[in-house]
């Protein structure tokens, strides 16, 4: 198992937007996962719930006991077809567990008897949680920006789109961040949500380390979702430009992007 490929190169996971196979099992996948990432576990949330009282009641070895023996002849097959469609689909991928032990180091064994190498994330989901966490606040400590205010209707989100240097928060989040609310899709979760503007950041900081980005104003909720602090942060601390339209034209672009639009979407 020693001789297989491991990756420590997170920037390069997030900036080529490598397909990630997520080993861990559903119910942790749902709690936060990464844009780029798919759910393809070694235990389902039952398997898993054993094995963690297992090791907790009598330790890794019977743990580990208890996994072997619910890695029936099916079961490993089960594994192998999903894995393998996974792999068909998004060729490069690499694969990654919760902590880069054990289910990632026997899905990456099991797949390498199986003809197919596949590298695995050292450290996984949680190194590449914290290397996110860290450039999130890196990027808003260091980073220059410009945000835009004013009123709903004023045309925010068009100016924001039509510039190259941008971070839309509200589309991250799915949710208009006005009086007239949430987007047709469910809001991400809150690990999810911050997972997508750290990865927005880094991207942006890797084209143009040093030039400003440009933000629209936001408080510290856009929805449901709790707004990163040192992303409030540097929206309080940056330049703010105040877009300005007459009432007629804020009236009709309103009734164009939030009311006939979420009826298109209906």
């Amino acid at each position: 198992m020693n001789d297989l490929p491991v990756t420590r190169d997170y920037a390069a996971l997030f900036l080529g937007d490598v397909p990630l196979m997520d080993v861990r099992a559903p119910v942790e996948f749902l709690r936060g996962a990464f844009p780029n990432a798919g759910n393809v576990p070694l235990l389902d949330d039952q398997q898993r719930q054993r094995i963690g009282i297992i090791y907790k009641e009598r330790g890794q070895d019977a743990a580990i006991a208890l996994g072997h023996q619910l890695a029936t002849v099916e079961v490993r097959a089960a594994r192998l077809s999903a894995w393998r469609e996974f792999m068909a689909r998004h060729p490069g991928a690499v694969l990654y567990c919760f902590r880069g032990g054990l289910r990632s180091q026997i899905s990456q064994q099991w797949l390498a008897e199986a003809g197919i190498r596949v590298p695995r994330v050292e450290g996984g989901y949680k190194a590449l949680r914290h290397f996110l966490q860290e450039t999130l606040h890196a990027a808003c400590t260091s980073m220059q920006a410009v945000v835009i205010a004013g009123r709903t209707g004023c045309g925010k989100t068009d100016l924001l789109r039509s510039l190259p240097r941008h971070l839309d928060l509200e589309g991250l989040a799915r949710h208009r961040g006005s009086a007239f609310g949430q987007m047709v899709d469910a809001q991400p979760t809150p690990i999810d949500f911050e997972n997508a503007v750290a990865i927005g950041l880094l991207r942006l900081r890797d084209r143009a380390p040093s030039a400003s980005v440009l933000l629209e104003d936001e408080s510290h909720l856009i929805g449901r979702l709790h707004l990163p602090l040192a992303m409030l942060g540097l929206i309080r601390r940056s330049p703010l430009v105040i877009l300005e339209a007459t009432l007629e034209e804020r009236v009709e672009r309103i009734l164009r992007d939030y009311i006939l639009a979420q009826r298109e979407a209906f």
